[in-house]
C-alpha cells in the first residue's frame, strides 16, 4: 500500500489528552514527594524492607494508624496522611492477600491516581517489598491507565493556579525484581498511548471528529512512522468500487463516509492479523431515528474504529516487528432527503444484496464491506471486528463484558484468554445456524439487516456479519473471524475503575496482548 494525503476542511488539530505519566523504576531507598504505600488488609505494620528511606515521624504515624485499626486496607480504600515533618503518605488498601488477582491490583493502582489531589503534589514514590512481580506490574499499569482525563474543551480561568504538570511516579522494589518491573512498566506505558488515543477519539465531539477527519489523523499517524502505511478509500471511490453498505449508511450526511486502512511493517510476510472497526462518528439512527434521551452518547458509536486505531498506535509504540493490518469503516448516520430508507435493497462489496429493514441497524452494513475487503485484499491470518453494535448485548452482559462470537474455536479461546489476562472480559456467545437462517430469510434479497423479532438480537447481528467473511483462498472454509460487541464496555461502565468517565479504550490492551504476547 502507498501512503498518500488529501485536502481536508478543518479548523485545526483535535485537542489530545497528552502522554501517560512518567514512571521511574529503581531500587534506591529515597522517598520523592508523597509516599504511596500499598498494604494488605489488616496489616499492623509496614512490610519488612519498605521502611527504608521513610522519615521516622511518618513511619510512626503510619504504624500508629495501622495498629489502632484506623485504616484496615480493604480493597478500594485509601487514606492520606499529612502534618508531620516526615512528609505525606497515601495508604492504599489491597484487600486480603489470598484474594489478590492482577485485576484487583490494577484497580488498586488506579485508586492511587484517582485519589491524587493538590495536597499530594505531582511527584509520588510507590514502595513495594515482598510482592509478586505480576502484582507489582498490574498495580503500575492501573496507575497509568487511570491517569487520563478529557477536559480539553474546558477553558481555564486566568486566576487558576492548579498544577498542570504530569505525574512523576518513582517505583521502588527489590533489586532482583527491578529489571522485570521496569520492562513491564515500559510496555504498559507504550500500550497506554494506544488506550489514550482510543479514548481521545471516542470522547471527541462529533462536530469535530467526522469520517474524513479521522482519516486525516490516520494519515498524519502514518506520516510520522516509517513502518506505517495508511490508505484512504473516499466516498467517490467507495461508490465506484460498489461498497453499498458503507455508501448507503453515510450518503445521508454532508460529511461523507470513507474507509481507512492501516498497514504496520508491510515489508514483512503475511498472512497477518487484521483488526476491523465500526466507525459511526455519530449515529442518529437515520430515517429510523433514535429517541432523544442520551442521543449525545452516539458519538461513541465509532469506538470500534477508535480501538482499531489505538491498537495500531500501541503496536508501534511497543516496537512490534511483524505485519499487522487495521481497517476502519467510517460514516455518519444522518436522516436527510437522500438518506437510506427502510425498505431499500443495497448491493454490498461482496455482491450480496441486503434488505434494509431498519436504518439504525447500520453498523453491520459498513462492516459487511470492511470484512469482505479485508478478507479479499489484505491477506489476513484472522480477522477480528469490534463494534458498538447492539443494545441487546448490553441487556445480556451489562457493562461487565464484551460479547464474543467466532467461527473458529481456537481464535475465540485465544481472545477470551487475552481478555482475561488484561482484565477486559470477552464472553463467548452462540452463533447457531438458526441465527444465520433468520438473517438470510429475506423475501427479496440475500440477507436482511434485522432479525425477525426482538429475541437474541446480538446473536443475529453476529450471524449477519458472518455472511460477509470470505473463504480462505482455494478452500471452502471461512477465514478465521471473531466479532466483539463492545456496546456495553466502550463507555458508561461505572464499574470500570480504570477510567474516570467517557470512552474506555476497551480491548486495545487485549488485542495488543493477543498479537504480541506482551
Amino acid at each position: 500500500m502507498r501512503r498518500f494525503g488529501r485536502i481536508f476542511k478543518r479548523h485545526g488539530p483535535l485537542p489530545q489528552s497528552g502522554e501517560p505519566m512518567q514512571v521511574i523504576v529503581n531500587t534506591n531507598e529515597n522517598t520523592n514527594g508523597t509516599l504511596v504505600l500499598p498494604l494488605w488488609q489488616d496489616s499492623k505494620n509496614m512490610a519488612p524492607g519498605s521502611e527504608s528511606g521513610v522519615h521516622r515521624s511518618l513511619k510512626n504515624q503510619i504504624e500508629n494508624i495501622l495498629v489502632e485499626g484506623d485504616f484496615k486496607a480493604k480493597a478500594g480504600t485509601a487514606m492520606t496522611l499529612a502534618g508531620t515533618e516526615g512528609g505525606k503518605a497515601l495508604l492504599i488498601g489491597l484487600g486480603k492477600e489470598e484474594d489478590a488477582t492482577p485485576q484487583v491490583m490494577r484497580e488498586s493502582g488506579a485508586k492511587v491516581t484517582a485519589s491524587c489531589k493538590k495536597i499530594h503534589g505531582k511527584t509520588l514514590t510507590v514502595k513495594f517489598h515482598g510482592m509478586e512481580d505480576a502484582y507489582m506490574a498490574a498495580f503500575v499499569e492501573g496507575m497509568i491507565l487511570r491517569d487520563y482525563s478529557y477536559d480539553n474543551y474546558k477553558t481555564k480561568d486566568e486566576d487558576d493556579d492548579s498544577d498542570d504538570r504530569e505525574l512523576k511516579i518513582h517505583v521502588t522494589c527489590e533489586e532482583e525484581k527491578h529489571a522485570a518491573l521496569e520492562t513491564s512498566a515500559e510496555t504498559s506505558s507504550a500500550v497506554a498511548t494506544g488506550v489514550y488515543l482510543a479514548r481521545d477519539l471516542g470522547n471527541a465531539p462529533p462536530n469535530d471528529l467526522y469520517p474524513m477527519e479521522f482519516a486525516r489523523q490516520a494519515i498524519e499517524f502514518g506520516s510520522a512512522h516509517d513502518n506505517v502505511d495508511v490508505k484512504v478509500i473516499n466516498y467517490d471511490e467507495a461508490r465506484t468500487m460498489g461498497m453499498g453498505g458503507l455508501v448507503g449508511v453515510g450518503m445521508g450526511s454532508y460529511r461523507k463516509p470513507c474507509m481507512v486502512i492501516f498497514e504496520i511493517n508491510g515489508d514483512k510476510p503475511g498472512p497477518s492479523p487484521c483488526i476491523v472497526g465500526k466507525g459511526i462518528t455519530f449515529d442518529t439512527g437515520g430515517i429510523s431515528i433514535k429517541p432523544s434521551p442520551s442521543m449525545d452518547e452516539m458519538k461513541y458509536d465509532m469506538h470500534g474504529s477508535a480501538t482499531t486505531f489505538g491498537v495500531m498506535q500501541a503496536l508501534v509504540a511497543s516496537g512490534h516487528k511483524d505485519r499487522v493490518i487495521g481497517l476502519t469503516c467510517m460514516a455518519e448516520n444522518m436522516p436527510s432527503s437522500n438518506a437510506q430508507r427502510p425498505g431499500d435493497v443495497i448491493t454490498t462489496y461482496s455482491g450480496k444484496t441486503v434488505e434494509v429493514l431498519n436504518t439504525d441497524a447500520e453498523g453491520r452494513l459498513v462492516l459487511s464491506d470492511g470484512l469482505w475487503y479485508a478478507g479479499t485484499h489484505l491477506n489476513p491470518s484472522y480477522m477480528i471486528d469490534l463494534a458498538t453494535l447492539t443494545g441487546a448485548c448490553v441487556v445480556a452482559l451489562g457493562h461487565e463484558a464484551s460479547g464474543l462470537w467466532s467461527n473458529n474455536d481456537e481464535l475465540l479461546n485465544n481472545i477470551k484468554e487475552a481478555g482475561e489476562h488484561c482484565g477486559e472480559i470477552a464472553w463467548p456467545m452462540p452463533l447457531f445456524k438458526a441465527f444465520e437462517k433468520e438473517m438470510t430469510d429475506s423475501k427479496i434479497a440475500d440477507v436482511r439487516n434485522l432479525g425477525a423479532g426482538r429475541w437474541g438480537g446480538s446473536n443475529t447481528a453476529a450471524a449477519f456479519l458472518k455472511q460477509f467473511v470470505p473463504n480462505m483462498e482455494g478452500t471452502d472454509e471461512q477465514i478465521p473471524w471473531a466479532h466483539l460487541d463492545i456496546a456495553g464496555t466502550a463507555w458508561g461502565a461505572k464499574t470500570n475503575k480504570l477510567v474516570k468517565n467517557g470512552a474506555t479504550g476497551i480491548h486495545v490492551r487485549t488485542l495488543h496482548h493477543l498479537i504480541t504476547g506482551q
